[in-house]
């Protein structure tokens, strides 16, 4: 690990990440490379036994909201993801080495997370409104819409016929 770059895990926290393509070279702004990471963030969510609760594909980087994985470390999952989208890619290198990597401790800060990834796609001019993104968890938590990633939600623990605890909806999936 690079000296003096500290990561918080196994505290049972959620963990807000940004990895970037290399040289933030817009690798992702094609449907079909935002289709090949959302199958692989998928493939890696059920493989870790991870939650994700969002996430969005820019065209040069990725945030995702996720939790600590059950099955080995976050930074194992985070590696096996940007690998399993790199040996599928022709650009080489495909990702910058590291990642950001954020402990978000409360609920407060999960929807303040929430929030920016959701609207990156808006202030970046790429569209008028997050629902309008199709590379974002928004639309699951606007409407309940299932997509490739499975985010765990008020719909998606309804469809499970469980409860989450209060607080947890992002509140105003709009606002």
């Amino acid at each position: 690990m690079p000296h003096g770059l500290v990561r918080y895990q196994k505290t049972g926290n959620f963990h807000f990440l940004t990895f970037s393509c290399y040289h933030r070279l817009p690798y992702l702004n094609t449907a079909e490379a935002c289709r090949l990471f959302e199958c692989a963030l998928e493939r890696m969510r059920r493989r870790y036994n991870f939650v994700v609760a969002g996430y969005v594909v820019m065209p040069e980087h990725v945030h995702l909201l996720v939790s600590e994985p059950r099955k080995g470390l976050l930074a194992q999952a985070v590696q096996a993801l940007k690998l399993s989208v790199s040996v599928r890619r022709r650009e080489q290198p495909f990702w910058q080495a590291r990642y950001y990597d954020f402990n978000v401790h409360n609920n407060e800060k999960r929807i303040e997370k929430l929030r920016y990834l959701h609207r990156n796609p808006v202030v970046r001019g790429l569209c008028a409104r997050p629902e309008d993104w199709p590379w974002s968890s928004f639309r699951h938590y606007a409407t309940g819409v299932v997509g490739t990633v499975e985010i765990e939600s008020q719909w998606a623990a309804s469809r499970r016929g469980w409860q989450l605890p209060v607080g947890w909806e992002m509140q105003k999936a709009d606002s």
